[in-house]
């Protein structure tokens, strides 16, 4: 530890703002569910609509992650990183004037989601993954992951709050206090433009100087597809559970406040999870092991869903999940490190993220859809377990059968 501690230590203030900046701009999202039933009774929404502002969220901030990985390589990440702030913080005043669909959709949609394709998890990886020496990369991002994963325990139990105490345009206004930090997080942060490239990989996939040519060689690397491909299926899982879950509870009749001790206990899991699956990511394959998280939290959705829910079997469900949930990060990100470097990995990143969205789009719009339909989230939970399975299945066939530095051409 005290090897890897050495290793760290020049970059301790890069890493933990950026972490500070991960756990902001990912607690506050994966919080708004919080204020959906409220917000739908007030301002004449349904819950298709209000969902489809969180699906466009999640398309907007995959179709701008590949382009604002690329911009890094050009500006610089501080650039980057300081316009998301900006942006999330005009997104959570949008979301807390709303009188109506429009201004829900801009705030929680377009801006949020282009937001965090500028300080979440691809950007926020990549940054620590340059910062730091290969031998401990691993390692590193699951310690980013695990303090990007404290959002969500204070984010959630704070919107609750001011929504029960004064509304819920207050606990959104909260919110927008919280996001102004991500401005000077970004900008610390930013000081990973000094550090200096390291070599690429001597297995990795040769490296282009032009944006275009890169993205076409990742899009020609099997390995990285069925990366691609399986992390559709997670974006589905998380975002349908992160969007729906409190309006599940309340629909069961618990007590609002479950939702946000749920959603705080995902986070305080998160932490286990990552640090876990970052220390297991230097032992073992890395897509593997993304096969087996993907198998392990499809059986725990079914077991939840499958009977009517209480206060215990919430929490149970809150923290297994939390355990699965942001170890995917620092796996995604070393496999994609392994197999191009580092120039590029946040453009690559995003381009298997925008599948991830994909996924959160259809989780979240899809499952309104299925409960303005149907009148409950059956199908969808089912629909979502019936994919998680499949493709943790060829994930893990594939890592097995061919490991990804075989693959490379």
């Amino acid at each position: 530890m005290s090897e890897t501690w050495k290793a760290i230590r020049p970059a301790t203030a890069i890493l933990v703002c950026a972490s500070i900046m991960l756990t902001l701009s990912m607690g506050l999202r994966q919080s708004l569910g919080l204020f959906m039933q409220p917000m739908t009774r007030d301002i004449a929404l349904t819950v298709s609509q209000f969902t489809f502002a969180i699906a466009i969220q999640n398309l907007a901030w995959g179709l701008a992650q590949p382009f604002t990985g690329a911009l890094v390589v050009r500006t610089g990440y501080r650039p980057v990183m300081v316009g998301g702030g900006v942006l999330y913080v005009l997104g959570m005043v949008c979301l807390a004037l709303a009188d109506g669909m429009w201004l829900v959709m801009i705030g929680a949609g377009v801006l949020i989601g282009v937001a965090l394709a500028c300080n979440a998890s691809s950007i926020a990886n990549a940054v620590a993954s340059r910062a730091v020496p290969a031998s401990v990369r691993s390692t590193v991002l699951g310690l980013v992951s695990a303090a990007g994963s404290l959002g969500a325990m204070l984010a959630a139990p704070l919107g609750q709050s001011l929504q029960d105490a004064y509304g819920w345009r207050a606990g959104v206004m909260g919110f927008v206090v919280v996001a102004a930090a991500l401005i000077p997080m970004g900008w610390i942060a930013g000081r990973v433009d000094r550090v200096p490239l390291p070599p690429v990989p001597p297995d990795a996939v040769g490296e282009e100087d032009d944006a275009r040519k890169m993205a076409l060689a990742a899009l020609r690397h099997l390995p990285f597809m069925v990366m691609t491909a399986a992390f559709f299926v997670c974006g589905m899982q998380l975002v349908f559970l992160t969007t729906h879950l409190p309006s599940y509870l309340d629909l069961c009749g618990m007590d609002p406040m479950l939702s946000a001790k749920a959603l705080g206990m995902i986070g305080g899991f998160n932490i286990l999870g990552s640090l876990f699956f970052g220390w297991a990511g230097e032992r073992w394959s890395k897509t593997g092991l993304l096969g087996v998280l993907y198998i392990s939290r499809s059986f725990v959705l079914a077991w939840f869903f499958s009977a009517a829910p209480t206060t215990e079997s919430t929490l149970l469900f809150a923290g297994l999940m939390g355990f699965l949930w942001m170890g995917v990060s620092p796996l995604f990100a070393g496999a994609v490190a392994e197999m191009f470097g580092l120039r590029w990995q946040a453009m690559i990143q995003g381009i298997a993220f925008f599948s991830h969205q994909i996924g959160s789009f259809l989780g979240a719009f899809g499952g309104g859809l299925v409960y303005d339909a149907f009148g409950s989230y059956e199908l969808a939970w089912r629909f979502g377990v019936g994919l998680g399975l499949a493709a943790g299945a060829v994930q893990l066939a594939f890592a097995m059968m061919r490991p990804p530095a075989a693959m490379a051409h």
